[in-house]
This record gives C-alpha cells, sequence and structure tokens, in this order.
C-alpha cells in the first residue's frame, strides 16, 4: 500500500518543476497551502530547459488517432502536449490522484482553444483506473519512484495496453546528474532498478533515450503479446 498522496519537488533554484506525486516522502516535502499557485509553478517556462517537452513527444512518436495515457499528469503539462499530438480523433487519459490536480489539467486544456478528446480519471494510489485495452502508450514522468510495489503494479496495468502497446518512463537520475531537488534524491529509482521491475513484471526494454540532461527516458513493451 502508498503512503499518503501529497504533491512533491520543489526546486531549490526557486522554480517547481514536477509531474504529480503519487505518495509522500514523510517529513521531507510538504503540501503547498495554494494549489494554484504551487501548479502554476510547475508550468514554468524555465522547466523546458531540461524537460525539452516537443523532444519528448516527437521521440514517443505520437500520431492522430493515438490513445494516450499521462499517469500522474499533475498540471496538464505533458497532456495538453498530447492532445495537440494525437487530435482529437485520439483519446487522453489524464489520471491523478488529486481532484484538484485534474480540474486545474482540464481548465488548462480548456484554454488550448483546440478541439480534444480528454478523459480525467481520478486514480486510487494501488490503480490508475484505466479501462482494458484502451491505450497505445502509458507515460509516466517524474511519478515512477513515488510508486509502491512497482512490479506488481505494472503487472496489472499490462492489461490497459493495446496490441502494441508501449509504457514510457522518465525519472530524475539519482546522483548528480538531476541537479538540486526539494528533497533527498535516496527517494529516487536509478535507472537499472527500473529496468529491473519492469522486466519482474512482464515487460522488456525497447529503447532508451539519452537526450534528457537531468532524467533516464526509458521505453518498455510487455515481454509476451
Amino acid at each position: 500500500m502508498m503512503t499518503r498522496p501529497i504533491i512533491a519537488f520543489l526546486l531549490l533554484c526557486g522554480v517547481m518543476t514536477s509531474a504529480v506525486t503519487l505518495a509522500q516522502h514523510g517529513q521531507d516535502q510538504r503540501r503547498p497551502a495554494d494549489i494554484k499557485e504551487y501548479l502554476e509553478q510547475l508550468d514554468h517556462p524555465e522547466r523546458d530547459q531540461y524537460q525539452k517537452p516537443s523532444q519528448v513527444v516527437e521521440a514517443l512518436g505520437l500520431k492522430p488517432g493515438m490513445a494516450v495515457a499521462d499517469l500522474g499528469s499533475g498540471s496538464g503539462y505533458f497532456t495538453r502536449r498530447f492532445v495537440e499530438a494525437v487530435t482529437d480523433s485520439g483519446m487522453v487519459y489524464a489520471i491523478d490522484v488529486e481532484q484538484e490536480m485534474l480540474t486545474y489539467a482540464k481548465d488548462s486544456l480548456v484554454h488550448l482553444h483546440v478541439p480534444f478528446t480528454a478523459e480525467f480519471i481520478l486514480a486510487r494510489p494501488d490503480s490508475p483506473k484505466l479501462p482494458a485495452d484502451s491505450v497505445d502508450l502509458i507515460f509516466i514522468c517524474n511519478t515512477y519512484h513515488h510508486l509502491e510495489n512497482r512490479a506488481s503494479y505494472f503487472l496489472n496495468v499490462k492489461s490497459a495496453l493495446k496490441p502494441g502497446g508501449r509504457i514510457a518512463i522518465i525519472d530524475f537520475y539519482h546522483d548528480d546528474r538531476s541537479g538540486p531537488l526539494g528533497f533527498p534524491k535516496h527517494h529516487l529509482v536509478p535507472h537499472d532498478t527500473v529496468v529491473t521491475e519492469m522486466t519482474q513484471a512482464g515487460y522488456k526494454l525497447l529503447r532508451e533515450y539519452t537526450f534528457l540532461p537531468r532524467q533516464y527516458f526509458l521505453e518498455f513493451a510487455p515481454a509476451t503479446p
């Protein structure tokens, strides 16, 4: 079972730049009093410098008509980019354990003033509550290390993938490459541990991208159909 969910990631440089978190790191982090202000800071343009969102979306190979799950969607930082990539002929599931996050993300999509098809799912800490056979891609940015019992979690979400579906995981390096973070780095999950845990859950590593300076970017697919 996961610990009580909260929001996390406060960069020491003064710009808070993460997706939503799905668990609490005890006394190391505190929930901001003003969630709206916090989420606006998550979308600060300075984040783009290291997150490289356009390059990430391009690497994922998203096309109109595809279905994507943004697991730990937070402020909608990537959700907004996904709805533009798959267009209104596709589907984007924004998934979070915080209703306030989902409301903010939904409002941010409306402000794009483009047609989109999206569903907003209030998840459980142990399940994203995705429909079976519903998505081509499950995308997880800065959220993997907040999940507990990860091998079991991803074994269970496999049923949500369509044939040929993938899981993409981006998270901060647990060493100096990640730069200053607002929590101890021992909370982070090393790259090799992610690969091991996903293998245990029945996935194989398809490819790894190295263009993100502070994060690893791994793409997995079920090892067997």
